[in-house]
């Protein structure tokens, strides 16, 4: 028999009950549709994160006290001289202290709550922030403590809305401080509105919020430094300067944390990766319940069939036509489970990419590939590998028992 003859053969055997055919192939297209939204969605929010985290800025590093992140941990562990021991080291450079202000910013009779930030002049380079008007915050106005702010674009426009903010007057807590300038839009940055922020001098801000302990150090790993080396400068240095005996390396032990944006750019990476290839086995279960369905339906088809297979071998055909006619059933079914499978599972990755851009900000959907090619080619294996018992128990009819 031909194989023109056979792939007409095989449709007509799947589109005789288009019903039956169809709640057949729907294992496989919830499989196939599963396995393609979880790959590109996994890929979609790893390629948002390493994006936020990219405009953070590639080189920068936060030295931080693992309170922040330890719930119970110590808040109170790095100090202003531990800023200046890690600014000299060869590895690093724009160290600057930062302490986060809890205060209330006013304006006439307009009262916001941004992040207040009391540093110095490195902040601005290490985080990507540039200016829109005026000027940035430089050595003087920290060394002179100068009442002055930088002020973030959403910040300005909810203190000023249309005016010119240089030179106006606001109060931040209980001092009143000049706006010298205010910073470009950065939008938001792993889940942080970089856009809502105030900068003033450190020594001001140490003054008014009474604060003794830093609450984080930012800086960069030097353009010419690896920054794994750089971290393990900062950590080697910081456990000799507060007595930790640490020869195991247990971060369990340090009162501090190194974090770089190259390093939680290789674990927000790796821990994706895992989460998609798991949620992939776990959508995959749906194609091997989908397998066992086609396997039924066939061994069914076969039985309801017995004497048309008769007829075709008693009309000269051979135990191969038959195999390869309900084999090929079997993988048009599987195929165009998958065919649906892929186009819903893309069309649902979209509309929840729409949805997470609302929520996130700019969010874009990544249509993997890979996974499309690797799902078409799990449908149409599913198909022969659950096909090919009912096509070769068909194959097997005596013509004179079927007949």
């Amino acid at each position: 028999m031909q194989l023109k003859d056979l792939l007409k053969t095989a449709y007509t055997g799947v589109t005789v009950n288009k019903t039956r055919s169809s709640l057949t192939m729907l294992g496989i297209v919830i499989g196939v549709g599963s396995v393609v939204l979880m790959v590109s969605m996994g890929n979609s929010f790893q390629n948002y994160i390493l994006s936020q985290i990219e405009q953070v800025g590639a080189r920068t590093m936060a030295v931080m006290p693992v309170g922040l992140q330890k719930f119970g941990g110590n808040l109170q562990s790095i100090t202003l001289d531990d800023k200046e021991a890690v600014s000299k080291l060869s590895t690093v450079e724009g160290v600057g202290p930062v302490i986060v202000v809890p205060k209330l910013v006013k304006y006439e009779n307009e009262e916001q709550s941004p992040m207040i930030f009391a540093t110095e002049s490195p902040f601005f380079q290490n985080y990507g922030f540039k200016l829109a008007n005026g000027r940035l915050m430089d050595a003087s106005d920290e060394e002179g403590s100068k009442a002055v702010a930088v002020l973030g674009a959403k910040i300005t426009e909810d203190l000023f809305g249309n005016t010119n903010p240089i030179g106006k007057r606001i109060k931040v807590g209980e001092i009143t401080v000049t706006v010298i300038g205010t910073l470009q839009s950065q939008g938001s940055a792993l889940l942080s509105d970089l856009d809502k922020v105030v900068v003033i001098p450190f020594t001001v801000g140490r003054a008014l919020s009474g604060q003794k302990y830093l609450s984080y150090i930012t800086l960069r790993s030097k353009l010419d430094v690896d920054s794994q080396l750089a971290e393990r400068d900062i950590t080697t240095l910081l456990r000799q300067r507060h007595r930790i005996d640490n020869p195991l390396n247990d971060p369990e032990k340090d009162d501090f944390l190194v974090q770089g944006t190259d390093s939680a750019a290789a674990i927000v990476g790796s821990v994706t990766l895992g989460l998609t290839i798991f949620l992939s086995l776990v959508a995959a279960i749906s194609l091997l319940v989908g397998g066992i369905g086609i396997m039924n339906i066939m061994l069914v088809s076969v039985t309801e069939r017995t004497r048309e297979i008769g007829l075709r071998k008693a009309l000269g055909a051979t135990r191969k036509d038959i195999l390869l006619q309900f084999l090929l059933e079997a993988i048009s079914l599987t195929f165009t489970g998958g065919l649906v499978g892929i186009l819903g599972g893309t069309y649902i990755g979209w509309i929840m990419s729409l949805a997470a851009a609302k929520l996130l900000g700019s969010f874009g959907f990544v249509v993997s590939i890979s996974s499309i090619v690797v799902a078409v080619l799990m449908a149409v294996g599913t198909g022969l590998v659950f096909g090919i018992y009912p096509a070769r128990r068909a194959s097997m009819l005596s013509p004179m028992e079927a007949l």
